[in-house]
This record gives structure tokens, sequence and C-alpha cells, in this order.
């Protein structure tokens, strides 16, 4: 298994444990948070981009994936603003590896483990165009003009789900001021989305564990 902690600042040689900044991560003590392989994608945008993840399980409906993946071959998705767009393409981002020995898994379905110790990254690797990463990690980037609709679906449905960065999210129905972004990278902005599988409810909508981007 290999562990990852993403960031937007290089060089970093030591984590030091912090604790979380965000009260429904469930962890009261300090940690280095870090995310499995598989649930990297979630994390290959820039820190404070909002998103909605989400992705089959083996128990999804039928019903389900034909609404959220309909025909595609992608059963995981990551979603984002449109207004987010072109930062999140010109953003490169630095992956550290972290000594999965040394790490506990806190949350099996989003893939977020925790340590209490001081951890030295094995390797750092810059992903100079992140969004290339997607479809080589077998997961389709949606673009959107607004997450409200996709968070409200995925809530109440069988897929998993990461709901992150929320309190960035334009609020419900407003309007982007480049809403012409999705059609451009040829992305359904009104498809209802593929969803992945971890979120907590919190009043307002669905929040992620902040300290698993430095």
């Amino acid at each position: 298994m290999r562990l990852w902690h993403v960031s937007e600042q290089q060089g970093i040689e030591v984590f030091e444990p912090r604790l979380p900044p965000s009260p429904g991560s469930g962890i009261s003590s300090p940690v280095v948070w870090a995310v499995d392989e598989p649930r990297l994608p979630h994390y290959l945008v820039p820190r404070e981009c909002p998103r909605v993840a989400f992705y089959a399980l083996p128990s999804t409906a039928a019903a389900d994936l034909s609404r959220f993946f309909g025909a595609g071959t992608f059963r995981h998705v990551v979603a984002i603003e449109s207004a987010w767009f072109e930062r999140a393409r010109s953003t490169p981002l630095w992956l550290y590896e972290m000594p999965a020995q040394l790490f506990s898994c806190v949350d099996s379905n989003a893939g977020y483990h925790v340590s209490e110790q001081v951890v030295r990254p094995l390797s750092v690797h810059r992903v100079a165009e992140p969004l290339a990463q997607f479809g080589e990690r077998s997961v389709e980037l949606r673009v959107v003009s607004n997450l409200w609709t996709l968070v409200e679906a995925v809530v109440g449905s069988s897929v998993a789900f990461s709901c992150i960065r929320m309190r960035n999210a334009l609020p419900p129905g407003a309007v982007p001021h480049n809403p012409s972004v999705a059609a451009e990278v040829g992305v359904d902005a009104d498809h209802g989305g593929h969803v992945s599988a971890l979120g907590e409810r919190h009043a307002g909508g669905v929040e992620e564990a902040d300290a698993l981007e430095a």
C-alpha cells in the first residue's frame, strides 16, 4: 500500500503532527495525514478548490450506476467548478510518498490514514499537470457550473462520496463568471455526476479533513 500527502509547497523535509482544522474530522490529537493511492485523485487539484468525488461500490444500486456514471467506462469521478478549472490546470503539485508502516487507517472509504509521529517522506514527485493524471488513473474529471446539485444527489445515493472544501464553493444556484468552460473541455455540466465514498454531514453541506493537503 502506498500513501501520499499532497502539497502546493515543494521542499517539505519533515511533517509535524498538527491538530485538524476541521472539527468534523473525528480526530482530536495532533496527527500527520495521508491518503491512499486509490483516493489520491481527490487531492490532485489546488488545496482550496471545492470538489465532489464519488465512486461506485460493490453495493451501489444499478439505478445509481446509471444515474451517476451513465454509459461511461469510469466508475470514479472528481467534479470541480468551472470557475476553478484554469487554476486546477495550471497549478503544479508535489506528491510526498509517506512510510505506510507509520500510519493507521481512520477511514477506509476515504482512504485516510494518520500518524502521531514526526514523518519524513520517502520521496517527492512534482506533477506539473495534475489534471492529466485523472485519465491515467481511470478517474473522470467532471467540470460543472455549480456543485450543490451534485452534493444533494450523492448524499442521498448508494455511491461512496467525498465533498471537500465546500465552504469555498459557489452558493447553490449561483452562476460562474466563465460558464462556457465546461463546454470547452468537453464535459456535460448538467450531468448528475459520478461520486466516491466518505463524507460526514455538517451544517451547510459535507466537508472532509483539511489537513490532507499542506
